[in-house]
């Protein structure tokens, strides 16, 4: 008897997960990419590295995955997403004055220097994300304005 009495309990939890889950893919989330007003001035190699590395979460350039479209995942991708180009926006670099943006260059290297950047759970999934050696290097030099 307790053995059946288990077993419908769990079956009401499960329905309630599903639907749960299944009411919860109908929270809207926005995943838009605004248009992009200017382009960060950096070399086509640095441009090449900063697309493959920042863009989905600083700049209106957004890749959206396809797992940014189930909740509640689509909620913390969504959040990153958002922090991040509040903090530094290459797509909207005409913005910041040219102090901000020398400002944004240093402390954006110092991220990459300390590994912070990119985010330690976004380089599972993204492994093109991956600085190499010679990638942090251009990128030091392009942000420190060095040749």
């Amino acid at each position: 008897m307790k053995k059946l009495l288990r077993w419908k309990v769990l079956r009401w939890v499960l329905l309630g997960v599903v639907v749960v889950f299944a009411a919860i893919q109908f929270v809207p989330v926005d995943r838009s990419n605004p248009p992009v007003t200017a382009e960060v001035p950096a070399s086509p190699e640095v441009r090449a590295i900063l697309r493959r590395a920042c863009y989905d979460c600083h700049s209106n350039e957004t890749v959206w995955p396809w797992y940014s479209k189930i909740a509640p995942v689509s909620w913390l991708v969504a959040r990153d997403v958002h922090k991040g180009r509040e903090e530094l926006n290459y797509s909207t670099w005409d913005r910041y004055s040219t102090k901000e943006q020398v400002k944004k260059l240093k402390e954006s290297w110092e991220e990459v220097a300390e590994g912070e950047m990119p985010l330690w759970f976004y380089l599972p999934i993204h492994r093109d994300a991956v600085l190499s050696p010679e990638d942090k290097s251009a990128l030091r030099n392009w942000a420190l304005g060095k040749p």
